[in-house]
């Protein structure tokens, strides 16, 4: 206990932070990071490799029509032969391939939470991302073997894999990451999301452009292997936490021990579950998250054939536009988790503020844009640049209600993640559904319109919610001071038996402590 005060003691009585730039947390950070990257554009090669697959001109013209409002003169400046693709699958039928990922991501959210209270994120993690990475070798061989059938399963095989990415990242930046470098580690992290989507979008249009074994199965296989390279490294070089990796430094290691907010307590007490269940603030943080992921899965999924159908850029053009605006949401997300710590540390605004000025950034921005560019009609440069201006901004969410959760609950950051996410990957599921749905038969600009202003209507209501019931303080459910101690030694879960080690109640009481005065700030 001496040690840890001594340790503590500093000018404002707050953990010493080490003098390394670059620490052990950080390149989890970064393995984190890449991980995120790697889970996107598992999820998102699909849309543009989709455009290729498809044989157009194949299909019946009773059932499909082709927008010809706008003038097809910036097609491109060579024929792309790619586009009369192998497969004669109808808009709907592309719906229901584009979302059964969802269906096998959506339902391993909560189990996969569970079991990372209990046993630890980092595996959970690493083999579901190789599962996911193995299986992207079998899609051209389902597609081409089985049809879309067979397609179908394997993607969702991929959902499954994948299903614990988001609540076992959250889990371990809990353990990692001390309370005031959150927004900006949280930014960095789910901003992987978007460099995957950036480094997807043009990648896969060159590759089904230019790829071996007839352009889009290369997709695959490349992005296959590089998702199994990460997986094994993540496996062999990453640790559940500070703790039990073997090469950290000890200060750093006390550093994030002490600062955290609680979840490096001697043990994590039985889920508070009817409490979560009467929390507004966690209601306000689900339905942010599902409008979120509406409109952001309305984006991802359907802008390539946005492009393609009306705004007809060639395949190997749309796949660099259609990666702009997530490009510029990755820069963006990034400052705003510096200016959002920067506002925290600085004092003058506190924790529920924060969150709430960023999250209405990043929702009610992609709102605005979505609905002025279903009126830009052909303008194609000024849909570009309003549609990457509002993705852009939707940035803001990284500092908003996606890293409320560790406000909310350190310990149970993972388990509010799991429901959050299963909950907001529903719309996911339905999203691109009825996209395909309203445009089948019909892709025109009014059609198009519809899906837009449908997705900005989602994201106004939810922001909206948001800003009204969310908040940055610790929850009184969340209390260490509260916790059993008899009962807590029983229940403590074997990865987590040497959290705090000999300092562990010092850091229950300092870290409840620290808590309490971040905010009252």
């Amino acid at each position: 206990m001496t040690a840890s005060k001594e340790y503590l003691a500093n000018n404002n009585g707050e953990p010493q932070k080490p003098d390394q730039k670059f620490g052990t947390r950080h390149y989890i950070v970064f393995m984190l990071f890449l991980g995120m990257a790697n889970a996107y554009v598992m999820r998102t090669n699909m849309s543009v490799a989709i455009v290729a697959m498809v044989n157009q001109t194949a299909i019946d013209k009773d059932a499909e029509e082709f927008d010809d409002e706008c003038p097809d003169t910036d097609y491109g400046d060579e024929k792309d032969d790619s586009v009369d693709g192998e497969f004669i699958w109808s808009t709907s039928m592309q719906g229901y391939i584009l979302s059964s990922f969802f269906y096998g991501y959506v339902i391993t959210q909560i189990p996969f939470g569970l079991l990372a209270k209990r046993y630890g994120a980092m595996r959970f993690l690493g083999w579901g991302m190789l599962l996911n990475s193995v299986f992207a070798f079998l899609v051209p061989v389902a597609a081409r073997q089985g049809g879309a059938g067979w397609l179908i399963a394997v993607r969702f095989i991929q959902g499954l894999g994948e299903g614990p990415i988001v609540p076992c990242t959250h889990a371990m930046l809990a353990k990692w990451i001390p309370p005031n470098e959150r927004s900006r580690v949280g930014s960095i992290v789910y901003s992987g999301a978007q460099f995957g989507t950036v480094i997807s979008m043009p990648l896969s249009g060159l590759l089904a452009d230019h790829g071996f074994d007839g352009g889009w199965p290369s997709i695959f296989y490349v992005f296959g292997i590089i998702g199994t390279v990460w997986s094994i490294a993540f496996l062999l070089t990453c640790h559940e936490d500070p703790v039990t990796h073997p090469r950290i430094r000890e200060d750093e290691k006390k550093y994030i021990q002490q600062s955290l907010w609680g979840n490096a307590s001697i043990h994590i007490p039985p889920i508070p579950w009817t409490s979560i269940a009467k929390s507004l603030p966690f209601y306000a943080i689900l339905l942010a998250h599902l409008g979120q992921n509406y409109g952001y899965e309305t984006l991802m999924t359907e802008l390539p054939t946005y492009m393609k159908q009306v705004l007809r850029f060639s395949i190997k053009t749309n796949g660099v536009l259609s990666a702009l605006p997530y490009l510029a949401m990755w820069l963006f997300s990034i400052v705003v988790g510096w200016v959002a710590d920067w506002m925290l540390t600085s004092g003058r605004v506190n924790h529920t503020w924060t969150r709430k000025i960023s999250n209405s950034i990043g929702q009610y921005g992609p709102a605005i844009a979505l609905i002025v560019a279903s009126y830009t009609g052909c303008s194609r440069g000024l849909t570009v640049a309003i549609l990457t201006i509002g993705v852009g901004l939707n940035g803001g969410i990284y500092a908003g209600f996606k890293i409320n959760h560790l406000d909310l609950t350190p310990r149970y950051a993972g388990i509010l993640m799991a429901f959050t996410n299963c909950s907001a990957n529903l719309a996911g599921l339905l999203a691109p559904m009825a996209a395909g749905n309203i445009i089948e038969g019909k892709p025109t600009i009014a059609q198009w319109r519809i899906v837009f202003v449908i997705a900005a209507c989602v994201y106004i209501f939810t922001a909206t919610f948001y800003n009204i019931f969310a908040s940055g303080q610790r929850q009184f459910w969340d209390d260490p001071e509260t916790d059993e101690p008899q009962k807590a030694s029983i229940e403590a879960p074997a990865h987590s038996e040497g959290v705090n080690g000999v300092n562990g109640t010092t850091t229950a009481s300092l870290t409840h402590r620290t808590v309490n005065e971040a905010h009252q700030s």
